[in-house]
Formats: structure tokens, sequence, C-alpha cells
């Protein structure tokens, strides 16, 4: 006998199967949807091939997908752990990339690194993953592993070169015999022997040729003799001492170098035009104790070499001087003066006006020796000692009939030649102690009794190309007569257009 179902009909209504193991519909259709609940919507089946190859990505594990495939909704989605726009902290909140333990301070500022812990530009770390540095004044770690730490040396400290000093020349204590160089062809004799033996004197170099001892190819010579390369030069022993070495300059030596810088107008490596004032010799004489060959001393540079004279002025006369610093210069400008190339002009005051206005003075001058004295005459051609010597002149302005301003131009250059030719055409040089011999005259009052004669401008090639054109100012004592005669010094000068010859 069969067992009855004893439980309610409610409950037999939702329960499991019976006896037969089939459920009833309705408790079936419940327990599928409970389920279907449970695995969430169904899918449906794709229907094309792209909808085939979604089913296929989207059946893949999302962590063997890459960020940049998934679409833009599914990388939004897959993004919790930002923060949503209302939820962000504040500036203040944002997490800090280093901890404030390891930042360094701003006054702590790191040294910088050795190489040892630099890395290639490509495996530098990111600025927030950089490691901590060590403050400053800690000993920095050692380029390489196991080196040991050099500090750095300081830099060397670059000093001026010194000047080299002139090798001391050995004058000879016997007698020897030179042979002249091509370098020394065509130099005078007295330039040879004070460019073989710096701190020679020119009284000692006149002394040994007056005497004869100096010789040239076995015969006595002149100062003034040119040489020729390959011929012998006798030099008789020199009892002199060597020149001193360039140093430091004395107080007298450095006042005398100031005065030549201050009487200079033009100055380059090779030639230099000194403003020579009146009443200073150019070379020295019995009882000169000051010219200019001797303040020229203390340009003696390390070679021993110092500037020479290429021409000469009288004491008296004040304006342009030419000199040549070097070797090479002394025998260019020599040889332009000796070939007329170089133009010089000279500004006088004279008793009287000369007529006419323009002119030409050519004559022959002699020396003439007396007991006081010695100056030039005219001579006449075939005298003994006469040189032939040709001046120009002309009147720039006058001062009524007495005074005139005179400007010449020397196409020889004679001993007093401007001097001499003035007065043999009766119109001497104001101040002139050799050759003013006016009688009845008087000086104006006001002008001072000095020899008004300046050299007023040259104009010579430079060694090294172009020209030389230096002007000299009028002296003190000519400025103030050309003042209290109203004469204009800037007015133009006629002797310009003067012939060369």
């Amino acid at each position: 006998m069969s067992r009855r179902d004893t439980r309610s009909p409610a409950n037999r209504g939702t329960g499991g199967a019976g006896r037969s193991g089939r459920a009833k519909p309705g408790a079936t259709m419940a327990k599928a949807a409970a389920k279907k609940a449970a695995k969430g919507p169904a899918r449906t089946p794709p229907k094309s091939a792209a909808a085939k190859g979604d089913r296929f990505r989207a059946e893949r594990g999302d962590a063997e997908r890459p960020t940049s495939a998934r679409p833009p909704r599914a990388r939004a989605a897959e993004r919790p752990e930002r923060f949503e726009r209302s939820e962000r902290p504040e500036r203040s909140e944002r997490p800090q990339r280093f901890e404030r333990s390891e930042r360094p301070e701003r006054a702590e500022r790191p040294q910088r690194y050795e190489r040892s812990e630099r890395s290639e530009r490509s495996e530098r770390p990111e600025q927030g993953e950089r490691p901590s540095r060590p403050r400053t004044g800690s000993k920095p770690a050692p380029r390489f592993a196991g080196a040991v730490t050099r500090t750095r040396k300081p830099e060397p400290v670059i000093e001026a070169p010194a000047k080299p000093e002139a090798e001391p020349v050995v004058m000879p204590t016997s007698v020897q015999t030179v042979i002249v160089t091509p370098d020394e062809n065509d130099m005078r004799v007295d330039r040879f022997l004070e460019a073989r033996f710096p701190g020679l004197s020119f009284s000692h170099i006149q002394r040994i040729v007056r005497k004869g001892e100096l010789r040239v190819n076995g015969k006595r010579a002149d100062s003034k003799d040119r040489l020729e390369a390959g011929q012998t030069v006798r030099i008789p022993p020199l009892k002199l001492d060597a020149p001193k070495t360039v140093g430091v300059l004395s107080e007298a030596a450095q006042k005398t170098l100031d005065a030549l810088k201050e009487m200079t107008i033009f100055e380059d490596a090779d030639v230099m035009v000194l403003n020579k004032p009146a009443g200073l010799a150019v070379q020295g004489g019995s009882g000169m104790t000051r010219h200019v060959d001797m303040m020229l001393e203390v340009m003696r540079d390390s070679k021993g070499q110092k500037p020479r004279l290429v021409h000469r002025l009288d004491r008296e006369t004040s304006g342009c001087l030419l000199i040549a610093k070097t070797r090479f210069a002394a025998s260019f400008l020599t040889g332009a003066f000796r070939e007329r190339s170089a133009r010089k002009f000279y500004w006088a005051l004279v008793a009287g006006v000369p007529k006419p206005k323009q002119g030409r003075i050519s004559t022959y001058l002699a020396k003439e020796e007396n007991e006081e004295d010695t100056i030039m005459r005219v001579a006449k051609h075939g005298d003994d000692g006469a040189s032939h010597a040709v001046t120009y002149y002309a009147v720039v302005e006058t001062s009524g009939q007495k005074l005139a301003w005179v400007s010449l131009k020397p196409v020889t250059g004679r001993t007093h030649q401007l001097r001499a030719h003035m007065a043999h055409i009766g119109h001497a040089i104001v101040g002139d102690p050799k050759y003013f011999n006016i009688e009845n005259w008087q000086l104006p009052g006001g002008l001072q009794n000095r020899l008004h004669l300046l050299a007023r401008r040259i104009v010579i090639p430079h060694p090294r190309g172009g020209m030389i054109d230096a002007t000299a100012p009028l002296p003190p004592h000519m400025l103030q007569s050309w003042n209290l005669l109203a004469l204009e010094h800037d007015r133009f000068d006629p002797i310009e257009h003067a012939p060369e010859d």
C-alpha cells in the first residue's frame, strides 16, 4: 500500500517532483527564472562576422587585452581607482611624489652627482624617482668604485710673460775684423757701430773714426761713408761697459721718458715724430748735457737697440723731428731723404717784406769758422767745401712793412740753409743770433728775441707703405708773436704748391 503525500495542496504546488520524478510545469518555470536572474541577462547570438568577432573579444579576459584595444567606454568603466570630478581632493590634498622626510630643503641644495652616479641620458630616472642627494658640504662619492677621491686643484694663475732681458754685449778688448752682412748693406759707418755695439756713444765713434783706428777694407773711412755687403771692417779695442739690461727705470729716466711722450705727435711700431722744443739740441756737443739723442737711451729695447735720428734740426729751431724706431725704418727713411722724396715745410717771421712775395733762392753755401762761432756763408761754385742749396719761399701774411710771415720749403738740407738764405736776400729771421745783421732795426714791443723758425710739417713715405704727414703747432714764443701781430695761423699755406726741385 502506497504512502500518501501528507503535504498541503499549496506546498505541493511549489515543491519538487513527486514520486514519479516529474516536476510540475509551474515549479519548473519558476526555478528557471531564478537561475536566469542569477546568471545575468542572456546574450544574444551574433548575427554577423563583426558581431562574432565582438563576441570573441568579449569572451577574452580583460587582463589579456591591451588598454588601447579596448573600447572607450570599457576603458572608462575599468578605472574605478580614479576619483570622480566631484570626489577629487583639493590641491593641497594631492599625493606628493616625495615624502617630506626625503625631500631636501631649499637651503640644503644637494651637490652635483659625481660621474659614477650619473647614468646615460636614456637611463636617467624620472623626476619623481630621483634619489635623495647629499647635503651641501658633505664629501661627494668617488667617481669610480674603489677609486680614491681627488680634490680639484685650483686653476693656475697665468702671469704676463716677462720681458726678455737683453744679452750683455761683450765689447772687443782687442782688434777684431768683422764682415758686413747683407742686412747691414748701405748702412753708414756710425750706424753700423751703433747696431753692432749698443750703448757706444756718438763721441767715441767719432774719435775712433777721426784717429783712423777704424778701417774698411784696409782703408780709412768717414762716419758718413756707407758700407757694402761683404766688406771687412777693422774695429779697435772698445773698453766700454756693456749697455744696461732693460729693467725698471729710475726716477730720472722715467721723467725723461715722460718728456719724450709729451713731445710725440705721431708714433707707431717703426716711426716716431717729435715736436722738439726750441733750445733742446738734437745731438751732443761740447758742454751739452741734455739732447734728444741722449734722451732716446731710455727707449732702448730688450735687444739693446734704441731709436735712431734720421735728420737734424738746429738747437733753437722747434718743430717736427723724425725718429726711426727700427733699423729697417732708419735705412728706409734715410734713403727717402737722400732721394729727396721727403717734403719739409717751415714757418718763419722775417724782417721786412720780401719782393717778390714768392720766389726761389739758389746759392752755394760753405762753412766759415772763426774764434767765436761757425756759420754758413754764401760761396761761389767751385769754392772749397761749397755745396749747392735751393729754397722756395712764399709770403703768407704781413704786418705792415716791418714784419712778414714767410713759409719756406727747402729742397736741399744744408746746415743753417734757411737762416743763411733769408739773410742773403735781406730779410733775416727775427731773433736769429747768428744771421740777423740788419742795422738800426728794433724788435717790436712784446716780441721775444728768440729764433722765430718752426719746422711746421713733414711729409715722407712710410717704411711699411703709405705716407707720414705730421704737423707741429706754434711754439709759445711764436704763438705770442702771432697773437700780438694779429696773424691768422690757420691761413692757407701757398708753399704747398712750390716745385720739388
